[in-house]
């Protein structure tokens, strides 16, 4: 559910400070605590989702697992070094085009 705290508390209609000894009466542990333990089985089941939707959906599963995930794209170096390549080859090969026609004017 991902909700906040404030969300909760509004949700059921209560204060902070209720909210928080329910946590410690049921959890044995402060709101934080548990909210922390708790996101991360909501991240696991994330995962499981964003698995299973991938099967039909792969853009909604890129977007959710950069969303909540942290997951990012991973940036294809040798494609870079490719075109880097390919335009110093360029430069080099109008260099020596230019140096040769400055070779025959002198002549």
């Amino acid at each position: 559910m991902q909700a906040t705290k404030e969300e909760m508390c509004a949700f059921f209609d209560c204060q902070d400070d209720t909210l928080e000894r329910w946590c410690k009466r049921t959890y044995h542990k402060g709101f934080s605590e548990v909210f922390k333990a708790k996101r991360e089985l909501g991240k696991m089941s994330l995962r499981r989702s964003q698995m299973k939707m991938a099967e039909t959906n792969p853009t909604m599963a890129i977007w959710l697992g950069k969303q909540y995930l942290g997951q990012k794209d991973n940036r294809d170096l040798n494609v870079r070094q490719t075109i880097s390549q390919e335009a110093i080859a360029a430069v080099e090969e109008f260099m020596e085009d230019d140096t040769e026609g400055e070779a025959t004017t002198e002549d």
